[in-house]
């Protein structure tokens, strides 16, 4: 028993060292790329930063790419958690626009902001950033699916609730990146989910003059 107690404990110890060394990291090349750009800032310069070595910076990330997205994965299962958050009985549209609301501001601090901006001024970024939203939309079709019990019914209804709600954050995030120095993180989101379901209906509108 006590020795079953000693090594829950050690590896405790291991995953926590393993997280903060990776912390460290990540912490290190963003100050870098803040500070000299990412195309200039090697990865010599990032483990001497961290006080890693090469080796270990590969242990943690194939690339300096991953370093800048390594966000992504957390923001998706932050989403899928905000999602099974809302109560049973809200319609899906309600809470995929509470859940997306709630993670994004979440998200949105002052690093996260400088983060954005150096994915958006730095080409390479940014091409590999237009790849998250793939996935975030497969983790949110999946969450709210999830919502419906996975009836295999609702399968097509999600998912292409999930691309339409993915595509206004994809709008959302290129309109952020021009919004005025005050603007409030809270307020935009709403704006941007009120246009977004006023244009749906619009939509729905002219389709049916269609028939």
């Amino acid at each position: 028993m006590a020795e079953n107690k000693r090594t829950e404990t050690t590896e405790g110890r291991r995953e926590r060292k393993r997280r903060q060394t990776r912390e460290r990291i990540e912490q290190a090349a963003m100050t870098l790329f803040l500070q000299r750009g990412f195309e200039a800032t090697t990865i010599e310069d990032i483990t001497e930063a961290a006080d890693v070595s090469k080796r270990s910076f590969f242990d943690y990330f194939p690339s300096k790419e991953e370093v800048v997205f390594a966000w992504q994965d957390a923001f998706a299962d932050r989403l899928m958690a905000a999602v099974a958050a809302r109560p049973a009985g809200e319609s899906s549209v309600a809470a995929v626009e509470a859940a997306i609301t709630a993670t994004v501001i979440a998200s949105v601090d002052e690093p996260g902001l400088a983060r954005g901006d150096l994915i958006h001024r730095t080409p390479a970024l940014k091409a590999r950033d237009q790849l998250k939203y793939a996935k975030l939309e497969q983790k949110l079709a999946e969450a709210l699916l999830l919502r419906k019990a996975g009836d295999p019914l609702e399968r097509p209804r999600m998912r292409v609730l999930a691309a339409i709600v993915i595509g206004a954050l994809r709008v959302g995030a290129e309109l952020w990146q021009q919004r005025p120095p005050s603007a409030s993180p809270q307020d935009f989101a709403r704006e941007i989910f009120a246009d977004l379901w006023k244009m749906l209906a619009e939509f729905g509108d002219e389709a049916k003059t269609r028939r």
